[in-house]
């Protein structure tokens, strides 16, 4: 299994390293499009175990994590969903924005995250026990949290938590050059722009710019694509609809790049 790129920025493998050898669940928070995913895909490949992910939404409830009975032909057969799957193989199990789930499914995660580290299979009456192997790692956004949801505190204490933010201007430069195949100066300047926008609070944008906007950027101008067109599809235009705001934005990138 090859090693997804994941540029290190403070001692996240550190603490993701001690968190698996001690079978501990792991909490990340963080912006969208931060390098949290990217992390997960990056561990998992580093302890070469395979990597079960759920994008959890308001209708992700623990049936579909748990599996269910379907009907195939003249039968009704088990189907196992992720979570049972990821305990029967000892694989990792990402649920991305646990907070947008229904609350059944943290409930189901209990039983998983203390010293049990077991899941009870209520329609088949059987309860498996997780390997060494087995690891949950959970992530949300503290900024946007749809309905004020937000995990309870006996929840969140069943977790090692991590907080992840955009790197610095030289890292996050480094990370787009990487990813997108643009040079290093041209990076840089996607960079400062997105530093700008950052910073310019009275936009009132719902989510600021994140490094996975700056990268589809970087890609588009890797193959071809004008600067300023690149930036404005692949970083503007996804931040709002406000004409205005876009025409602010689209000459702040003209400055710039």
């Amino acid at each position: 299994m090859s090693t997804p790129y994941y540029r290190p920025i403070q001692r996240e493998v550190e603490v993701f390293q001690h968190a698996y050898c001690n079978q501990l669940a792991l909490m990340l928070k963080g912006p969208t499009g931060c390098g949290k995913s990217r992390f997960v895909e990056a561990m998992a490949a580093a302890v070469e175990r395979p990597l079960l992910t759920v994008a959890c939404h308001d209708d992700t409830a623990a049936t579909d994590l748990l599996g269910r009975y379907l009907v195939q032909g003249g039968d009704t057969v088990w189907q196992d969903g992720p979570l049972t799957r990821a305990v029967r193989e000892g694989a990792m199990l990402y649920l991305d924005e646990i907070t947008e789930a229904r609350e059944d499914v943290v409930v189901v995660l209990h039983s998983l995250t203390d010293h049990r580290r077991q899941v009870f299979l209520d329609r088949r009456n059987e309860t498996l026990h997780a390997p060494p192997e087995f690891m949950l790692v959970i992530s949300f956004n503290p900024g946007y949290q749809r309905g004020f949801k937000e995990l309870k505190p006996s929840t969140r204490q069943r977790f090692v938590g991590l907080s992840f933010a955009y790197p610095s201007p030289a890292i996050e430069a480094e990370i787009v050059a990487q990813e997108s195949g643009v040079d290093l100066a041209m990076a840089r300047r996607l960079v400062t722009f997105v530093s700008k926008v950052r910073n310019l609070q009275e936009l009132g944008l719902s989510a600021t710019a994140s490094t996975r906007l700056l990268v589809h950027a970087g890609q588009l101008m890797h193959t071809g694509m004008p600067p300023r067109i690149a930036c404005s599809v692949g970083v503007i235009e996804p931040l709002t609809d406000d004409l205005e705001i876009i025409a602010a934005l689209q000459d702040t990138a003209a400055l710039i790049l």
